[in-house]
């Protein structure tokens, strides 16, 4: 298929911004369409001139009137210039005392009260000029065209050249209308898009607070789970493995005179049943520990710092505990910080020191290791990283090389 060329583009622009095509049709009713709705503000202005003491009436009337002309003007800007004007996500949609103390007390009720108002007002201006534009340039058009289909030497009036002159000028003005209506209803869908819509700031904010608080019942709904299979772990498979090794051990004590190769695997499966529950006992405090529910974390914490291989100085200064996603984040904080300082630091000893400042739960782990620890060469630090942010908390590493190393986490403890 043939590009046009630019003549024939040109050709055609033309002709779709021609006076009489249907974007000069659709400008000019969607100019026309916006006298009535600004009936009721004018109306409400004029009054206030003329009485001014019957202002507060007068403005409660358009404010009650609002929610109708802000619903009206954007079914007038997508059915004719098909401009989306979003609108308001009101907390309360019932008609109530709360719902209209929050109209009241929104910013953007007052913005909707300014559009129609002020804005309205002048876009009904602007329609009122447009009809006339249209009307005098139609006339003057007309009138144009009798004075060229006398004939030559017809004896014409002395203000002949005045009528021409004026005629000429009503077919450029005529000419000139239509541009005038598209860029009267480009400012007033600008205006309306500022104005009758929600303030962009404040959705973002609602969004925001929206996702933070998906998030929340996400993490919430994860930790569930994770105590969930903790609890069935415990007492389903875990003390099943307990009763299976009891019974190999009394089956090793009571079955003396069994061959020795009998007794052997006796041995052999008695020993593995050990080694099962040691191994589920570590997945099951891995996934959830139970004396973080019933304890806390001071309790808790004290568990990982005995099993610790090198001595661990642990301080725990909470008045009253955090929320259970954040007490589980800082547990799992503080075990896997302690494994990296086991597996990687080199270090002779560990001090773990938490506390609570305000909203903030704030803990501290540092060892007298070589230091040099990189969140981007590793994994484990990333992994903390994550954990940490997942609550919108933040994580500080401090480590350089010869050490010691300070990891400094915050958490939220409101989540």
């Amino acid at each position: 298929m043939a590009t046009p060329g630019p003549l024939r583009r040109a050709f055609d622009w033309a002709a779709a911004h021609a006076p009489w095509s249907a974007w000069a049709w659709r400008n000019t009713t969607f100019a026309v369409a916006g006298i009535p709705l600004a009936l009721p503000a004018a109306g409400s202005v004029t009054y206030m001139v003329l009485a001014p003491g019957h202002t507060p009436g007068a403005l409660l009337s358009v404010l009650v009137l609002s929610p109708l002309l802000t619903a009206l003007q954007r079914s007038r800007f997508w059915s004719l210039l098909g401009l989306d004007v979003p609108g308001i996500a009101w907390r309360s949609r019932r008609l109530s005392w709360r719902g209209l103390v929050e109209r009241l007390r929104s910013e953007s009720t007052w913005r909707q009260y300014g559009y129609h108002l002020l804005v309205a007002p002048l876009a009904a201006a602007a329609g009122v000029l447009v009809v006339c534009g249209w009307v005098a340039g139609c006339v003057c058009a007309f009138v144009l065209s009798w004075l060229w289909a006398l004939p030559l030497n017809a004896r014409l009036p002395v203000w002949t050249d005045a009528y021409v002159l004026f005629s000429v000028g009503g077919v450029l003005l005529l000419l000139a209308t239509p541009w005038f209506a598209a860029a009267a209803a480009r400012l007033d869908g600008h205006a309306a898009a500022a104005l009758l819509g929600p303030n962009r700031a404040k959705e973002l904010e609602r969004r925001v607070e929206t996702l933070a608080e998906s998030r929340a019942g996400v993490l919430d709904a994860a930790d569930a789970e994770r105590r969930r299979i903790e609890r069935d772990l415990h007492d389903g498979a875990q003390q099943r493995l307990v009763s299976l090794a009891m019974n190999l051990g009394l089956a090793r004590a009571t079955l003396t005179d069994l061959p020795p190769e009998a007794r052997a695997v006796i041995d052999e499966a008695h020993r593995e049943a050990k080694e099962a529950i040691e191994e589920l006992n570590n997945l099951v405090r891995g996934l959830h520990p139970a004396v973080l529910d019933d304890r806390g974390l001071d309790a808790a914490l004290s568990g990982i710092a005995a099993r610790a291989p090198l001595p661990v100085e642990l301080t725990v200064d909470i008045d009253r505990r955090p929320a259970p996603t954040v007490e589980a984040v800082a547990y799992f904080v503080v075990s896997e910080a302690l494994a990296n300082v086991a597996k990687h630091a080199r270090a002779t000893r560990c001090s773990v020191q938490i506390g609570r400042r305000g909203d903030l739960l704030r803990l501290t782990v540092s060892d007298n290791g070589a230091g040099g620890a990189d969140a981007a060469a590793g994994t484990g630090l990333r992994g903390l990283a994550k954990r940490v942010g997942s609550v919108d908390g933040t994580i500080r590493i401090n480590s350089p090389l010869g050490g010691p190393t300070v990891i400094t986490v915050e958490l939220p403890c409101g989540l």
